[in-house]
C-alpha cells in the first residue's frame, strides 16, 4: 500500500459551457412568488414546498440570490400594507383581535417561507451580510405595521387605555393584552420599550401621583398603607400576567415613589394615625405594612426608625422625669419593663427583628434610664420586691424570665457600681430576715451579674452566702457548749464578714436585759474560737419572736424586728409611753424609732399597740400603750417594717458619697495598668482608655480621673513631661 503512488483527485468545472434558459430565473421567481401569494392568503394546503424548495436552491445555485432575496422583500411589503389596511380597518375592540390575528397568521407564514428559502437563509444571505428571512419577517412587520402611522399612536393608546380600566376596576382580556404585548417584545426588547413601556411608566407616574394626592387628603395613614400595598400587589400581578419581567422593577419604582417616597414625612407624623399613634395603639398589622413599604425605598427606614427613636426617648424621658411615677419605684421599673417588651414585641413582629431598630431601642433605654440617678437603687429594689416577697402562683421559670428581663434594664446602667452597693444592702436584709423566696432564684441573678461583669463585681455576693452558711455551723457549736441555755431565751447569731457585707455604722440600740446577757454569752464563746477578731452587735437587722397575752386573755407569738422586741419590751413595765419616753429608753436612732412605732400602731390588722391621737404619721407628742382588744385569726402574727422604699435624701448622699470613694482605687488601679503597658501616654489618651477600661462598671468622671493622676504623680508612681505637660511617664 506504501508502495504505491499516491493520487491527487481535482473536481473541475465542465469544459462545455452549461446554457441557462434566460426567462428561468423569471419564470422560477413567479413560480416561488405565486406560492407566497398563496401562503399569505391561506390557500398553502395546494402547494408542494420539495419543490418550491428546489425551485428557490436553483436560483441561488445558478447565481440569482439577489433577485429572490429582494423579490421576496417587494412581496411581503405589498402584503403588510394590505394587512395594514385590514387592522386599521378594525373599530373599537376588534382591533387588537384583527392584529393578534394577523400577527399570528404572518408567523404561521413567516415559517413556511423560511423553510422553503431555508438554502438562501443559509448560503446566500451569510456570504451577502443581509439580513436573515425570519428577523426580515419581523423588521417588515415593524415597519409597515406597528409603525404605520394609522396603528401606531392607535395601539398605544388603545393599551394605555385598557390598562388604565383594569385600574379602575374593569375586567379586562389579559389573555389578549398578553399576546400584543409579547408581539411587541418579540419585534426586539427596543421596541417594546419605546413604543409602550415608556409611555406606560410615564402614565403610570401621573396615575400614581394623583392616586396618592387622593388618598392622602382622605385616608388615615393605616388605610393609605392598605392602598398603596393593594397598588404595588396589582402592579406585580399586572407584570406577572402580560407585561415583560423585566418591567417589574420600574413600574414597581414607580408606584415606591410616587406613593411612598413622596409622601414618608407626611404619613409617619399624619394626625392621629402616623407611626407615633400606631405605636401607642399596637397597631402590629399597620406598622408591619409600614415597615414592609418603607423599607422599599431609599432612606425609608431611617424615617420610621428615627420618628421611633425620638418618640422612646420622649416618653422613657418623661416616665423617670416624673415625680409622681418615682414615688413607687417597684412600679417604676415595672413601668420599664412593659415598655421595654411592648417594643421588642412590635420590633419583633412588625419590623422583621429589624437589628438596627433593636439597636435603636437599646440605645433609647439607655439614654433616658440613666437621667433619673436614682434608676439603680430602683432597679434592685424591685429585684429585691421580687425576691422579697415571692410571686404568688409563679413558677421558677417565670422568676428567671423576670430576672432575665432585669439583667436587659441593668446592661443600660452606666453607673453598675451603684446597683452593686443598693443590691448588696437589699440582698442582706433578704438573708438575713430570712424573707428571700428561694436560694436558687438569688443564686441565679448572682451567675447572672457574674456573666455579665465578671467576678470581681460578684465575690462579695457570694461570700455573704458562705457567711450564713458558716453561722449555722457557730450556732450548733454555741448551744453544744452551753447546753444550760435549753429553758429561756434563745438566741440565734449570723456572723458578718466587714468586707462581703454592706458596710453599716455600729447603731446603737438599748437591748433588754435578758437579751443583753446572751449576747454577753455568745460574745464569749465567739472570741474564745476565734483569736484576733471583733464583735460588732447590728440591731437594725435583726428578727425576734416574742409571746404575747392581751387584754382578754388571747395569746399570741409575734414575728417583730429587734427594734420592734426593743420597743414592746418596754410594755412589760409600764402601761403608757411617750414618743419621747420610748426613745430614751432604746436609743434607737429616730427615722427607724418611727417606722418601728408606725408599724407596731397604724397597720390594721397587725396595731398590737395603740397610740393618742390617732393618725398615720408618727410625731414627738404621742403617746402609745397596749391594745387590748387586739385579735387575729392567727397564732403566729408577722408584723413587718413599714419599709423606707426609697432612701432619704441624707442617706442617699451617703451611699453616693462611699460610691465615689469605691471609685477611686478602681480608677487608679485602671491609670496604672494603663501605664505600666504604654510607659508614657498624654492626657486626654488616659482619660480615653480609663473610661473604656471602667465603662463595663461606672461611667468615669474625667474630672476625677484628673484628680487620680495628680494623687498617682504625688505619691511618685507617675510623672509628667519636663517639656510637655500634658504627657506622663510611668515610674517603675
Amino acid at each position: 500500500m506504501s508502495n504505491q503512488k499516491k493520487r491527487n483527485f481535482q473536481i473541475e468545472a465542465f469544459k462545455h459551457k452549461v446554457v441557462v434558459d434566460p426567462k428561468y430565473a423569471e419564470k422560477t421567481w413567479k413560480i416561488l412568488e405565486h406560492a407566497i401569494h398563496e401562503i399569505y392568503n391561506l390557500n398553502a394546503s395546494g402547494l408542494s414546498f420539495e419543490e418550491l424548495y428546489r425551485n428557490a436552491y436553483n436560483m441561488v445555485l445558478h447565481k440569482f440570490g439577489e433577485k429572490l432575496y429582494s423579490g421576496l422583500v417587494t412581496t411581503m411589503t405589498s402584503h403588510l400594507i394590505e394587512i395594514s389596511k385590514s387592522i386599521e380597518a378594525a373599530q373599537g375592540g376588534l382591533f387588537l383581535e384583527e392584529l393578534n390575528r394577523k400577527w399570528n397568521d404572518h408567523n404561521k407564514a413567516m415559517q413556511m417561507i423560511r423553510d422553503i428559502l431555508m438554502y438562501m437563509d443559509r448560503t446566500y444571505i451569510p456570504s451577502t451580510q443581509k439580513t436573515p428571512v425570519h428577523e426580515l419577517g419581523l423588521n417588515l412587520w415593524r415597519d409597515n405595521i406597528v409603525h404605520s402611522p394609522n396603528i401606531q399612536t392607535r395601539l398605544l393608546t388603545t393599551l394605555l387605555d385598557l390598562i388604565q380600566r383594569e385600574r379602575s376596576g374593569e375586567v379586562i382580556n389579559r389573555g389578549l393584552m398578553r399576546n400584543i404585548i409579547k408581539l411587541l417584545m418579540d419585534l426586539g426588547p427596543s421596541v417594546y420599550q419605546e413604543d409602550f413601556e415608556k409611555h406606560f411608566l410615564e402614565v403610570s407616574a401621573e396615575f400614581y401621583k394623583g392616586e396618592s394626592q387622593k388618598f392622602i387628603n382622605c385616608c388615615d395613614c393605616g388605610d393609605y398603607l392598605k392602598e398603596a400595598e393593594r397598588r404595588l400587589n396589582e402592579e406585580f400581578e399586572r407584570v406577572t400576567h402580560y407585561l415583560d419581567t423585566r418591567s417589574e422593577v420600574k413600574i414597581t419604582s414607580v408606584v415606591e415613589k410616587e406613593m411612598i417616597a413622596n409622601h414618608m414625612p407626611r404619613l409617619v407624623h399624619m394626625e392621629n394615625s402616623g407611626l407615633v399613634n400606631m405605636l401607642l395603639d399596637d397597631k402590629y398589622e399597620d406598622l408591619k405594612r409600614m415597615y414592609n413599604l418603607f423599607r422599599r425605598v431609599s432612606n425609608g427606614l431611617l424615617t420610621i426608625r428615627e420618628v421611633m427613636t425620638s418618640h422612646i426617648r420622649e416618653t422613657g424621658k418623661q416616665l423617670v422625669t416624673d415625680p409622681e411615677k418615682s414615688k413607687d419605684p417597684v412600679e417604676f421599673v415595672q413601668r420599664l419593663l412593659d415598655e421595654k417588651d411592648k417594643y421588642d414585641g412590635i420590633i419583633s413582629s412588625s419590623f422583621a427583628n429589624d437589628k438596627t431598630f433593636q439597636n435603636a431601642l437599646n440605645s433609647s433605654f439607655e439614654y433616658f434610664l440613666n437621667l433619673n440617678p436614682r434608676s439603680p437603687e430602683f432597679i434592685s429594689l424591685f429585684v429585691d420586691d421580687k425576691l422579697r416577697k415571692g410571686l404568688k402562683g409563679v413558677s421558677e421559670e417565670d422568676v428567671e424570665i423576670i430576672l432575665d428581663k432585669v439583667m436587659t434594664l441593668f446592661r443600660y446602667l452606666q453607673e453598675k457600681d451603684v446597683f452593686e452597693k443598693y443590691y448588696k444592702q437589699h440582698l442582706a436584709k433578704r438573708l438575713l430576715s430570712g424573707k428571700t423566696v428561694s436560694d436558687d432564684a438569688e443564686r441565679s441573678l448572682i451567675v447572672k451579674l457574674k456573666t455579665e461583669c465578671g467576678y470581681q463585681f460578684t465575690c462579695k455576693l457570694e461570700g455573704m452566702f458562705t457567711d450564713m452558711k458558716t453561722s449555722q455551723d457557730t450556732m450548733q457549736g454555741f448551744y453544744a457548749s452551753h447546753p444550760e441555755l435549753g429553758g429561756g431565751p434563745t438566741l440565734t447569731v449570723q456572723v458578718l464578714t466587714t468586707g462581703s457585707w454592706p458596710t453599716q455604722p455600729s447603731v446603737t440600740c438599748n437591748l433588754p436585759a435578758e437579751m443583753l446577757a446572751l449576747c454577753e454569752k455568745f460574745r464569749s464563746y465567739y472570741l474564745g474560737t476565734h483569736t484576733g477578731r471583733r464583735l460588732s452587735w447590728q440591731c437594725n437587722m435583726g428578727t425576734a419572736d416574742i409571746k404575747a397575752s392581751f387584754g382578754k386573755g388571747q395569746k399570741h407569738e409575734l414575728n417583730v424586728s429587734t427594734y420592734q422586741m426593743c420597743v414592746l419590751m418596754l410594755f412589760n413595765k409600764a402601761d403608757r409611753l411617750s414618743y419621747k419616753e420610748i426613745e430614751q429608753a432604746t436609743e434607737i436612732p429616730a427615722p427607724d424609732l418611727k417606722r418601728c412605732l408606725q408599724s407596731l400602731a397604724c397597720v390594721k390588722g397587725k396595731n398590737v399597740l395603740r397610740k393618742e391621737p390617732m393618725s398615720k404619721e408618727i410625731v414627738e407628742d404621742d403617746a402609745f400603750f397596749v391594745n387590748d382588744k387586739f385579735a387575729s385569726k392567727f397564732y403566729k402574727v408577722k408584723i413587718g417594717t413599714v419599709v423606707a422604699q426609697k432612701e432619704s435624701e441624707p442617706e442617699k448622699q451617703e451611699t453616693r458619697q462611699r460610691v465615689e470613694e469605691d471609685r477611686k482605687p478602681q480608677i487608679e488601679a485602671a491609670i496604672v495598668r494603663i501605664m505600666k503597658s504604654r510607659k508614657t501616654l498624654d492626657h486626654n489618651n488616659i482619660i480615653a482608655e480609663v473610661t473604656k477600661q471602667l465603662q463595663s462598671r461606672f461611667l468615669a468622671n474625667p474630672t476625677e480621673i484628673k484628680k487620680r493622676i495628680e494623687s498617682l504623680i504625688e505619691r511618685d508612681f507617675l510623672e509628667r513631661d519636663n517639656t510637655d505637660r500634658k504627657l506622663y511617664r510611668y515610674l517603675a
